[in-house]
């Protein structure tokens, strides 16, 4: 009795200390000292559990010690599920995707049973392009081992679900979680919404037994995406509490659709209700700003920006440059942009396409050549805008080499963006020809953009026969399109052919297509 009673006191005492060895190792790790952590950890080996393993490798996978993980990973002499898990969560936080379907194999291939942890952790890392496929594949053994769906695997499988389009995976998924919190609801609203399908998730929405601002806002987007702004606009009065996720949203909705003057009242309405802008409200609006030219209202978000004492960081201030631009000013755009300290490809994207607007291609140019300089890579939208400061400065030589060098110097394609200003390019320099034989090799249909492109150069140099092309070319596209009347109307008028303006009233009449009525922003 006296013996088993000593070794009963010794194991306390042992396992007491491994608790504290624990938790002095995880503190150490919490506060940054993985050093320390790693070296009580190898001086305690009669201390040390499988726990204290975990730890370790969970604090290598934090401070992005990987190597340093799988290392001792192999080392281990038992493994529990958390050991396993440890890996997956380290190599998914890694964005590794290829490494955690190996470990997942070997955690199969070597005995060790996956939970509901472990299938959450994989099928999330397995939104990558590459692995969605796996995903079905996981869902069949989540239900082969008789582990119930949890909200964690469940809202999982159905964000893939809705990545596959596959509407009916996503729709069994739910029906398969036994007990749904709100997050299965707000990923059925969400893939609903993606699939068009507004009338079910509207139902989804109403059927919820809780509601979170999340939900709300997935709606209002989900309303936003498939163009139902008055949709959107409805839900979004009758939040009760709207934060300031869901105002962003709603103003973002109108920017997205060009309502620009709705976009500028809602926020105005969001400022008197107390409801206090973040950074992406700034942007969103001062987009609506650029989008309006409204550089008075610019002027004043600016100021409400420095008063909110916001950092400006690359984001607001590229928002603000691309503002001023938009708005005539480029000058206060230029001083904008150079305060930038770290610029990124869409900052120089918004100077250049900038300086290109105003006419000044030179100037594009030089800010190209010093963001190559710099080490930013250019991408399609800085080529659209090289090209386009070309047409506008008649540089047909070097927007020609600027339009090549894409796929030569950069490996890009050239889309349909491109082409047109090209084309745009061509026309305004009167080399219609060129914009014939370039239309001509393009290796997709030419839309509407594009023979709108050639239609304009052509009523700009009179030529008949090339316009009448266009004309045919866009009417096939789009048969209301209001340029064709009044472009071919100038032509046959500048031809001093009356009888075909005749004729053309009689065929707008049969195609159905509206004058375009004269406006101006003044």
């Amino acid at each position: 009795m006296p013996e088993l009673r000593t070794f009963a006191v010794c194991r306390q005492i042992s396992t007491l200390s491994t608790i504290n060895l624990n938790k002095t190792i995880n503190s150490f790790i919490a506060n940054g000292n993985l050093k320390e952590a790693r070296k009580l950890f190898d001086q305690s080996p009669h201390l040390r559990n499988v726990v204290s393993w975990n730890s370790i490798i969970a604090g290598y996978f934090r401070y992005s010690c990987i190597q340093q993980a799988e290392y001792l990973f192999d080392e281990m002499p038992h493994r529990d599920v958390v050991s396993w898990n440890t890996m997956l969560s380290g190599y998914r936080n890694a964005n590794n995707p290829e490494k955690v379907y190996n470990c997942f194999l070997h955690m199969n291939r070597y005995g060790g049973r996956p939970n509901e942890l472990t299938f959450a952790v994989a099928i999330s890392s397995f939104l990558h392009k590459d692995f969605k496929h796996l995903v079905p594949q996981l869902h069949g053994l989540v239900l082969s081992l008789g582990i119930s769906l949890n909200v964690f695997v469940g809202s999982a499988l159905m964000r893939v679900y809705i990545d596959l389009n596959d509407y009916k995976g996503l729709a069994r998924v739910f029906d398969e979680i036994l007990v749904k919190d709100v997050t299965p609801w707000n990923v059925l609203i969400l893939g609903y919404m993606k699939f068009g399908c507004t009338s079910e998730a509207q139902r989804a929405f109403d059927m919820m037994p809780m509601r979170n601002t999340f939900t709300w806002s997935t709606l209002i987007n989900g309303y936003i995406e498939n163009n139902k702004l008055n949709e959107a606009r409805s839900l979004f009065d009758k939040m009760s509490e709207k934060d300031v996720v869901s105002w962003t949203a709603m103003i973002r909705g109108y920017v997205q659709y060009g309502n620009f003057m709705e976009a500028l009242k809602l926020f105005k309405v969001m400022l008197s209700s107390g409801a206090r802008p973040n950074h992406f409200t700034f942007s969103t609006v001062l987009d609506a700003c650029a989008g309006n030219s409204a550089v008075l209202v610019g002027n004043q978000v600016h100021a409400c920006i420095l008063k909110s004492g916001f950092p400006l960081d690359v984001v607001l201030l590229t928002s603000l440059v691309d503002m001023y631009a938009k708005c005539g000013d480029i000058d206060i755009a230029f001083c904008i942009f150079e305060s930038i300290p770290e610029r990124n490809l869409v900052a120089w994207n918004s100077i250049i396409g900038g300086y290109a607007r105003h006419g000044l291609p030179e100037r594009a140019m030089q800010e190209f050549e010093r963001m190559v300089k710099s080490g930013i890579r250019p991408d399609e939208i800085t080529f659209i805008n090289l090209v386009y400061a070309c047409g506008h400065g008649g540089l047909v030589e070097e927007g020609e080499r600027i339009f090549n060098s894409m796929v030569t110097d950069y490996s890009l394609k050239a889309e349909m963006e491109h082409y047109a200003c090209m084309v745009d390019l061509y026309g305004k320099a009167g080399q219609l020809e060129k914009a014939e034989r370039l239309i001509e090799g393009m290796p997709f249909k030419p839309d509407v953009v594009v023979w709108g492109a050639l239609l304009g150069a052509c009523g700009l140099h009179s030529c008949l026969e090339l316009g009448e092309i266009a004309a045919n070319g866009i009417y096939t596209l789009e048969n209301d399109h209001p340029a064709v009347y009044s472009v071919l109307s100038k032509i046959y008028g500048d031809k001093g052919v009356c009888s075909d303006i005749t004729g053309l009233e009689k065929l707008m009449k049969n195609w159905r297509a509206r004058k375009q009525k004269a406006g101006s922003w003044i």
